[in-house]
């Protein structure tokens, strides 16, 4: 079984493999460009994102700078906007519902390392996917860690970690993040 195989497959997988390397590489490259481009060159933005992302709604906007690892693991849904800074390690699949906010220098990890030393020291890692559903707002500074799921229609309070899923409406915040009280949308 190939080591992407085993990434996309949620088990151990080797990072240092050459074809997940060259993978990375080139999505890091377009990453680049895109973050080299100025503000004004709008259209070959949209162009850039559509291709380092795997699925791109309409009206999707991500201020730069922006940083993946392969880009193809990223689903973005339509009304989609980030703010400066986003960072999404996207080893396992990422996934933004419609109408989604993310405020400035925030981080969807995928990607983690075993406890076991020796593991960690020949370069074995896991990924585990984020979702995120429609409506949620997600403030500044917050880093999303592997396998976490937030509901839709929910808040994620600024310089927030989280670490366990959220359900939906709800604004939670804190490091670990936790609910502060359910969204009153009477």
């Amino acid at each position: 079984m190939t080591e992407l195989k085993k990434m996309n497959e949620e088990e151990l997988y080797y990072a240092g493999d050459e074809q997940l390397y060259l993978k990375r590489l080139e999505c890091k490259d377009m990453c680049a460009e895109y973050n080299s481009l100025k503000p004004s060159e709008e259209d070959r933005r949209i162009e850039l994102i559509n291709k380092i992302v795997g699925k791109a709604g309409k009206d999707v906007w991500i201020e730069q700078t922006f940083w993946c690892d392969y880009g193809f693991n990223i689903e973005l849904g339509d009304y989609f906007y980030s703010n400066h800074n986003l960072v999404i390690l996207d080893c396992a699949k990422v996934v933004f519902g419609k109408n989604c906010l993310v405020g400035p220098n925030c981080s969807f990890y995928t990607a983690g390392h075993p406890l076991d030393p020796e593991q960690r020291k020949n370069g074995l890692e896991f990924a585990k996917p984020i979702t995120i559903g429609d409506n949620v707002w997600i403030g500044g500074n917050v880093v999303v860690m592997p396998g976490v799921t937030i509901g839709s229609d929910s808040v994620i309070g600024a310089g927030s970690v989280v670490t366990r899923n959220i359900p939906e409406g709800v604004v939670a915040l804190g490091s670990p993040c936790r609910i502060l009280r359910k969204i009153n949308m009477e």
